[in-house]
């Protein structure tokens, strides 16, 4: 009877429903929130990664408030309740949830370390894509064949991530074309330089550049000729690497510019 007592003087069963209503408004809430901003995004791309991060600091208030105001609806605050179960408590839950603990403080330093934002391409532990969320508990990644990778929070503590646009709309974007250290290594030049000046996807506001340098390709000695510019928006990553490579192939097959090859070519 003693036990029995001591519970309901911690917890309040007609409560119950309250707390249950409060849950399903904050889930509704958050996921109401997240479809809000997607559309908003798209219809201002040039603060599409400001309206991002902004819904994630919503969402984190979204949920801490309706956590705290569902235990409060169910559970009775006194404090000589709270110093009699309160170590106890703390210990066995704070053990249980140290993981759990351990990821939402992460996701709080990330919000305000700003190693990456909602919108950014990063690579992490081998997955390269862009941060579609920054979660109370974990860090979703859309990966570019379309995998969502959900990642801890806590991993980015202690483990590499690397940014490509830190936030900016606009990315560097590197591309590689090799030929044959026989061809005509200034046409080629050409040709790269053009493309990728041309292109509907530069940023020609940022510094673009065509190095080349003589490697060993695949076991061929070659010459390689980067291409280096920053591309509009972060969405169009890929798209900028096939519209310049697609024009740069095609003019080398026009001016026949050949690849590295071993044998010896004949005229």
């Amino acid at each position: 009877m003693t036990q029995q007592a001591d519970v309901l003087q911690i917890f309040r069963p007609t409560g119950v429903p309250y707390a249950l209503l409060l849950l399903l408004v904050t889930l509704v809430a958050a996921r109401l929130l997240t479809r809000a901003l997607f559309p908003l995004g798209r219809r201002f791309p040039n603060r599409r990664l400001i309206i991002n991060q902004v819904g994630s600091f919503v969402r984190f208030g979204i949920y801490l408030g309706g956590g705290a105001a569902t235990a409060a609806s169910v559970l009775v605050l006194r404090q000589e309740v709270l110093l009699a179960v309160g170590g106890t408590v703390a210990v066995s839950v704070g053990f249980a949830l140290k993981d759990l603990v351990a990821s939402f403080v992460a996701g709080l330093i990330i919000l305000m370390d700003k190693p990456f934002q909602v919108g950014d391409r990063v690579t992490f532990d081998g997955y390269y894509g862009e941060i579609r969320d920054i979660g109370l508990r974990s860090v979703r990644l859309m990966t570019l064949d379309d995998t969502l990778v959900t990642i801890p929070n806590s991993k980015f503590l202690t483990d590499v991530v690397a940014s490509g646009n830190a936030g900016a709309l606009e990315m560097m974007v590197q591309m590689d074309f090799f030929v044959g250290p026989d061809q005509d290594v200034d046409l080629a030049k050409r040709i790269v330089t053009e493309a990728l000046t041309s292109s509907r996807f530069v940023h020609l506001k940022h510094a673009w550049a065509v190095l080349v340098n003589q490697v060993i390709h695949e076991s061929y000695f070659a010459v390689r000729l980067r291409a280096k510019a920053y591309v509009l928006d972060v969405r169009f990553e890929k798209a900028f690497e096939t519209d310049v490579t697609e024009r740069v192939l095609a003019a080398f097959r026009e001016e026949k510019i050949q690849p590295p090859a071993v044998l010896h070519r004949s005229c």
